[in-house]
């Protein structure tokens, strides 16, 4: 009896089991380059997904035949191209297998390795015919078990089949996750989990339970997919030392990379590396513990470079450019060379980057044809571009640059690889767009997409699409550029959950990959004089500017977040007639701002003024707005934002009898309290003309006046000084008389202070009792960086994605929301121009129909006073925006200093 095992295909992959097979570990080792790079801006060029890779398949022990045999043999061969991404040569051999197996009758082997052909399939991103041939590898298992039952036979094959179905169900599963079947992805993998429960296999469920938990993150389970990997890693850290452990924590690593949880990233690949480190050690023999190592420390350096912690990013890409893999060498120094041109402040940087990409030029040029070889040319060629920009000089010269993505080209047609085909080049039209090859780049730009579309590669797709649109910009044809942008949006909006839940690359790249195809649409929407702009062109830059602000959330989270239904136009138009709904868009060289009023057509408007002179004005604003001593200043600045924003509006707003202004800000603007905006002629603050609220988009959970509510409050606060991981926060003395006076207004409530404040005294609170009203008065911050966005309990730091399990407990069926969550102490961090992104960010996580926060740090007796106002007027019966303005207007009435009454922002359902 000859027993041969197959354990095959793909990158990332890894077993934890110490006592699993041998072969799966040599395959293990072989394949860990290509879903590894990570390249600053430059990332959306790679579509790697996160996806722990499915180990394909073993054979069962046989008698072999010559001709069963020679079939090996091609399997073998399929594994061989496979391993050095000759996708398409491997798919050719592998049909020639599947089709002798057929004709021998080896139906099982045959399932095997249509298993292995779908992957192939994958890689070449022929989802057609990948689909195809994991249904037919189930679909025949499945019939040789019920064939199996019905003649009562005894095989002894029933545990290899059910292994080899598993493992054709993981296959399934990430063709589904990876075109955004999250749900079916989760059903498929959980199927699989199942037969290797059955059949004991540890380490395969392992790499199923993380695979699982990042179909939840794209669902949205965030609680659920953070506990499973939390389960994982601690499975992986209490195994012996071994190279599976080591590979084992590497993918966890980069899986919670993938997710934005940075630290536990950081932390999980640290022991990666020690691990790997010590089995080295161990063993000074072999090559695969070398690559383990530096392996992991690529990693590191991608997850600190994530944590803009460039020093010790370059030096892990340092550490891991020694590596004996000429493949890890050249990743670390693309890594590296990307690094040192962020580094604007390294004096020695560009001469730096020319002495290292000559070194990189000589080790692309002896990689052999492999999609590899094509990546790394293109993203090679991405920052020699760069590099010519930023320099100024003939070095590198167009010519060089132009020929590694000819290169490129050649390689990827050579292997038939319609993936690399398209995005070498698509790469070369963007080349010659900036050497104002125009007609040339068009060319090479169709050529591009037509691959695109024709492997359904959405997501490569809306790069060219971008690019086409604006290449007929350049060329004067507004009409087919607006066309064209108009389906690169379409696109990324079809590609939400894909782009943000899937694809690690868009999180980082999101400011140069995504944002400025929203941006650029609207501009060409608007660019045309008042008279020329019909509704149809209004409205779409509406969508899109909003499409924008939610996609802006998405990214901020790293997951497709948000599943809003309610539009706002008919809150506006029949629920509040008196309010209106102001959207500024801050372009290159102008604000655009658009109107809508109740039961009436869009109105437009513009100021000509360039963006850095928006931002430096803002900047300004804010900076004056903490200083008591400001007050002038800030009259100064507010009152030209007042211009752009209020003033054309004037005459409109008053004709139609408006109270409250809804703003869906853009950019820094949501930096800074519209309340503040000043009238110079009229000498009076917004605050005092009108109720102030914002939202991030036209969509809202479905808003309901709260006096229909019967109100009842959580409250919980701080008020003693406390040094909590690292941080100290000083003490709110005002917090108990807060607390206090909110309990005179609304005495249905309960209150958690200092000690008794604990996430799990909160999370009890809301499991026993729905709360219309949760208010938390203690320190807490917002930030663009999830990570740094926070509450304060007594004994930790609650980060924005806990807030899932934070607020949410009491809502297992979302039948019910918060009507209203407060955070009464709340600042956005210093020097973070996109800080507000965590206001807006705890407002949708936390599920609250509205949120109200304060945008810096205020005098807790004024933020006593404000709150004490703010429920007393909502018991009256008045909505929360007009609350909040009477509110502030009493601080108004004794103090006229702007930090001490504008802070106080409303998000979200101002009713």
């Amino acid at each position: 009896m000859a027993r041969k095992r197959r354990v095959f295909f793909h990158t990332l992959q890894f077993v934890v089991n110490a006592s699993a097979l041998k072969e799966a570990l040599q395959c293990l080792l072989r394949n860990t380059f290509t879903r590894q790079f990570l390249v600053g801006g430059l990332l959306a060029l790679i579509t790697a997904f996160m996806v722990v890779s499915p180990v394909l398949a073993k054979a069962p022990a046989v008698q072999m035949t010559s001709s069963s045999s020679q079939t090996e043999s091609l399997v073998e061969q399929g594994k061989i191209l496979y391993d050095a991404a000759q996708f398409a040569e491997a798919v050719k051999v592998l049909q020639q297998a599947v089709t002798a197996y057929r004709a021998s009758g080896d139906k099982l082997r045959e399932a095997m390795t249509l298993s292995n052909l779908s992957l192939t399939f994958f890689e070449l991103g022929q989802w057609t015919e990948a689909n195809k041939a994991i249904r037919n590898a189930i679909a025949s298992l499945h019939a040789q078990s019920l064939q199996i039952l019905q003649s009562g036979e005894n095989t002894g094959t029933s545990g290899e089949r059910s292994q080899i179905l598993a493992q054709a169900l993981d296959v399934q599963g990430r063709l589904q996750l990876t075109q955004g079947q999250a749900s079916a992805a989760l059903t498929t993998w959980q199927k699989s989990a199942d037969i290797y429960q059955q059949i004991g296999d540890t380490a395969a469920l392992t790499r199923n339970q993380i695979n699982s938990a990042q179909a939840m993150q794209a669902l949205g389970l965030y609680v659920q997919a953070n506990k499973i990997l939390t389960e994982v890693q601690q499975t992986l850290t209490s195994l012996p030392d071994s190279p599976i452990v080591a590979t084992g924590l590497r993918s966890l690593g980069n899986v919670r990379r993938v997710v934005g949880d940075l630290s536990v990233s950081r932390l999980v690949l640290g022991k990666s590396l020690a691990v790997a480190q010590r089995v080295q050690s161990e063993n000074a023999m072999g090559k695969a513990p070398l690559e383990a190592i530096a392996l992991a420390q690529l990693s590191l350096g991608n997850t600190a470079r994530a944590q803009q912690d460039t020093k010790a990013a370059s030096e892990y890409y340092q550490q891991a450019a020694t590596s004996v893999s000429s493949i890890i060498r050249i990743q670390a120094h693309l890594n590296l060379l990307s690094l040192l041109l962020e580094n604007k402040e390294d004096f020695h940087r560009l001469k730096d980057a020319l002495a290292l990409s000559s070194q990189i030029k000589s080790e692309i040029s002896n990689l052999p044809p492999s999609r590899t070889s094509v990546y790394s040319r293109i993203i090679f060629a991405k920052i020699l571009t760069q590099v010519r920009t930023e320099t100024r000089t003939d070095t590198p010269s167009w010519l060089d640059i132009a020929q590694q993505l000819s290169t490129a080209v050649k390689q990827a047609v050579f292997l038939q690889d319609q993936r690399a085909e398209s995005y070498a080049e698509g790469t070369l039209g963007e080349l010659y767009e900036k050497t104002g090859q125009l007609s040339d780049a068009q060319n090479l730009t169709e050529k591009a997409l037509f691959k695109a579309q024709t492997i359904n590669a959405s997501d490569i797709a809306y790069q060219w699409q971008w690019q086409l649109g604006r290449l007929l910009n350049k060329k004067g044809d507004i009409k087919g550029a607006i066309a064209s942008y108009n389906v690169a949006y379409k696109t990324l909006q079809s590609l939400r959950r894909d782009l943000v839940a899937i694809n690690p690359d868009v999180q980082f790249s999101f400011r140069e990959n995504v944002e400025p195809v929203y941006r650029e649409l609207v501009e060409l929407l608007l660019r045309f004089p008042q008279s020329g702009i019909n509704q149809d062109n209004l409205k779409l830059a509406r969508d899109v500017i909003e499409s924008l602000q939610l996609a802006e959330l998405d990214n901020f989270f790293r997951s497709a977040c948000l599943n809003l239904t309610q539009e706002l136009d008919p809150v506006v138009d029949k629920k509040d007639q008196r309010a209106a709904v102001i959207y500024p868009i801050i372009l290159p060289d102008r604000i655009e701002v658009i109107l809508k009023l109740p039961n009436q057509d869009l109105r437009y408007y513009k100021t000509v003024i360039a963006q850095k002179d928006v931002e430096g004005i803002i900047a300004d604003l804010r900076t004056n707005l903490l200083d008591v001593s400001g007050t002038v200043r800030v009259q100064q600045r507010s009152q030209q934002i007042y211009d752009w924003l209020i003033r054309p509006a004037e005459a409109e707003l008053a004709k139609s009898g408006i109270k409250t202004l809804v703003f869906v800000l853009d950019g820094e603007l949501r930096n800074i309290p519209m309340g503040v905006l000043y009238d110079k002629q009229q000498q009076k603050y917004l605050l005092e003309k009108y109720a102030i609220a914002l939202t991030p988009g036209l969509q809202l959970l479905d808003p309901k006046p709260l006096q229909k509510i019967q109100l009842n409050a959580l409250t919980a606060g701080v008020s003693e000084k406390r040094l909590v991981e690292g941080r100290e926060f000083p003490a709110l003395e005002n917090v108990p008389r807060e607390l206090k006076e909110i309990k005179t207004e609304i005495p249905r409530s309960e209150e958690l202070l200092n000690q008794k404040f604990t996430e799990l005294n909160l999370q009890n609170q809301l499991r026993s009792t729905f709360f219309s009203v949760v208010h938390l008065a203690t320190h807490g911050e917002f930030s663009s960086d999830p990570e740094k966005t926070f509450i304060l309990t007594s004994d930790k730091l609650v980060k924005v994605k806990e807030f899932d399990t934070l607020l949410r407990v009491s809502d297992q069926s979302k039948s019910k929301s918060i009507e209203l969550l407060v955070l009464s102490a709340c600042k956005t961090a210093l020097g973070d121009k996109r800080a507000a992104l965590g206001l807006a960010g705890i407002a949708v996580r936390a599920g609250a129909r509205s949120t109200l926060a304060t945008l810096w740090s205020v005098d807790d007796r004024f933020t006593a006073d404000v709150m004490s106002e703010f429920y007393r007027q909502l018991k009256a019966g008045v909505n929360k925006a007009e609350a909040l303005q009477l509110a502030q207007l009493t601080v108004f009435a004794k103090d006229k200093t702007p930090s001490n009454w504008a802070p106080y922002v409303l998000v979200g359902n101002w009713l």
